[in-house]
């Protein structure tokens, strides 16, 4: 989730993205996302394991700001809202 083009970035986990990324971009839950009005998801990977994914988030979370935009420029280069494409 981001806030704008190479914005404040932040790498969470879940079992309903759909359902949390609703809860973010409507500032539902308290915390991080909310302060810094995280509404954009750029990025995400679905996994059937959820200690994969919770592994993977970590690695994730400990990797380079370069890397980390690197990885949504791949995938996303203009930074367009994915969960359009979700619902």
């Amino acid at each position: 989730m981001t806030n704008k083009l190479q914005g404040t970035l932040y790498v969470g986990v879940t079992n309903n993205l759909i359902r949390r990324v609703y809860e973010h971009k409507n500032e539902i839950v308290r915390g991080f996302t909310k302060k810094y009005k995280l509404k954009t998801l750029v990025y995400f990977e679905c996994y059937d394991d959820i200690n994969f994914a919770i592994q993977k988030e970590k690695n994730i979370k400990h990797y380079s700001r370069l890397w980390k935009t690197d990885l949504i420029n791949k995938v996303n280069p203009q930074w367009l809202d994915l969960y359009k494409d979700l619902i």
